[in-house]
């Protein structure tokens, strides 16, 4: 298996520990954990940017420029799920019931656990939708 990055957007302080976000847009931070051959090989975390309605392209340059691979998340809106598709992250999806912290995502990902999230997935608007 390559190395990779995967991101997850988490809540202050960060780190395998912390709780995800349920709104990966305005997560307090991303966790990036980066695995090499099956294995955490390193844990980062780095500060979201502010972004206002209809900024949700924001978050798909910021981690195109911290060279992710993959973003694990518990929902997103169908602009920002096509933006990802366009930069050639790929989107996993992880059920926030199931999938608590990083560390359960992280397992969740290693063990083939998540899905790619498809269209249907995309949250459609109108705040009914936690992402």
């Amino acid at each position: 298996m390559k190395s990779l990055k995967i991101a997850v957007p988490t809540n202050n302080p960060g780190g395998m520990a912390a709780t995800r976000s349920d709104h990966f847009g305005h997560c307090d931070l991303f966790t990036i954990i980066d695995v090499e051959n099956g294995k955490v090989a390193g844990v980062d975390t780095f500060p979201n940017v502010e972004h206002g309605a209809g900024g949700c392209m924001v978050p798909v340059k910021l981690l195109k420029e911290r060279n992710v691979d993959a973003l694990v998340v518990g929902g997103m809106g169908m602009r920002p799920l096509q933006g990802f598709h366009e930069v050639g992250i790929d989107v996993y999806f992880a059920s926030p019931q199931e999938f608590q912290d990083v560390q359960t995502v992280v397992e969740g990902f290693l063990g083939n656990r998540l899905t790619v999230m498809h269209p249907q997935q995309a949250c459609k608007g109108g705040g009914d939708c936690h992402h």
